[in-house]
């Protein structure tokens, strides 16, 4: 009876690794370029904001 827990063990593992790789190698939803684009708009509105609202450029001084 100890031998047949000893060979359930891989048997569970190899499930499991089985399930693993499945659920991480599913296609994704992709992004949309217009979600994308946005995205990137966003960015450069928020860096632009920060970088004229911070301190003055320490080359200017």
């Amino acid at each position: 009876m100890a031998a047949l827990a000893w060979l359930l063990i891989p048997v569970i593992g190899v499930v499991t690794a089985t399930l693993w790789a499945g659920w991480a190698g599913r296609n994704r939803k992709k992004a949309g370029d217009n979600d994308s684009l946005a995205g990137y708009e966003r960015f450069r509105e928020a860096m632009a904001k920060s970088s004229t609202a911070g301190d003055p450029d320490p080359d200017q001084a």
